[in-house]
């Protein structure tokens, strides 16, 4: 328990209630004090709370070890502010309404004063943040213009500098702030059903896959295919080479056109796309994705929801696009 607020009740004693994990907390005892009312009121009061399923014992009880009168240790229920108005409601007193009314003023001064520091806390992460970005791209520069002393030195560095898009990445996705940028309009390919079908044989019949690998259930997949090429209004709903690539891979991922094989067929076709479209590799031949996170990303998007596909397709192309 912490940050302790004394409630004031005119002419009666006072009350010391611990304000903690965003409550306040009172034990049986401070209760009774509280309403002015005997002990077995309020703890029939608190039980009907209970056993009606008005609020659950577990979320608004806590134990805590208090020393009594005579020295020994206790280990008292404490009910937070849950239990504190209900029980208010219920026994429908004067001091009842006095204490809510205090309540409430206090809680809205908690809120407000919560908020203004959480911002405080969030504008000094984003300068971390931007500190933190900063010095990474000064590591990359200084990693490429120069050698540097000790071998572990550089590597650990490149490390860093490897990894920071994906940190980027990953903080712009909690902070739902990912856009579609670097990205290619010029496409060198369009993918059409039959060649993903031709496409889809060949590598059925090249890794002996069985009878049942591509076998289509109904019409969807070649919704897939043309749902990269929609347009609205005369534009292209998806002008981007990767954004039609990421959402290929989402489309015939979460359509499950076929009988066996349809996550393989969707990574394949993603990766044939990106290929005759020329951004599979970058300027030095490196994969522009790892085999495991493709894997990864294949399976996130299986088993994600519907709500959440703007969301995926950005990462996918934050991950394709010339910034690797």
């Amino acid at each position: 328990m912490s940050q302790i607020r004394i409630y004031k009740v005119k002419g009666k004693t006072e009350i010391s209630v611990s304000i903690d994990k965003d409550t306040v907390w009172l034990s049986l005892k401070q209760i009774t004090e509280l309403f002015d009312r005997d002990k077995s009121v309020i703890s029939r009061h608190i039980r009907n709370i209970f056993r009606e399923g008005e609020l659950d014992r577990d979320s608004v009880v806590a134990k805590n070890a208090t020393t009594a009168a005579d020295g020994k240790t206790y280990l008292i229920e404490f009910y937070n502010l849950d239990v504190i108005i209900s029980v208010g409601y219920r026994v429908k007193s004067l001091r009842g309404t006095q204490f809510r009314i205090w309540a409430n003023k206090i809680l809205k001064e908690y809120l407000i004063n919560g908020y203004a520091l959480n911002q405080q806390v969030l504008e000094k992460k984003n300068e971390q943040l931007s500190e933190l970005q900063e010095t990474i791209r000064l590591i990359r520069a200084s990693v490429s213009s120069k050698p540097l002393s000790g071998e572990e030195s550089i590597g650990l560095l490149q490390i860093i500098s490897d990894y920071s898009r994906a940190l980027e990445i990953l903080d712009q996705y909690d902070y739902q702030s990912l856009e579609i940028i670097q990205t290619r309009s010029k496409e060198r390919f369009r993918l059409t059903y039959e060649e993903a079908m031709e496409q889809i044989d060949a590598v059925k019949n090249a890794y002996g896959n069985s009878e049942l690998f591509g076998r289509e259930k109904d019409k969807s997949f070649r919704s897939s295919i043309g749902a990269i090429y929609q347009t609205f209004d005369g534009k292209d709903l998806y002008p981007s080479i990767e954004e039609k690539a990421a959402n290929l891979l989402y489309f015939i991922t979460k359509n499950h056109s076929f009988t066996d094989g349809n996550k393989r067929i969707a990574a394949f076709l993603f990766l044939y796309f990106m290929d005759r479209n020329g951004i599979l590799y970058d300027d030095t031949g490196r994969k522009r994705i790892a085999d495991n996170a493709l894997v990864a990303l294949t399976l996130m998007i299986a088993v994600s929801k519907p709500d959440e596909k703007d969301t995926m397709t950005r990462v996918i192309v934050n991950l394709i696009n010339k910034n690797n």
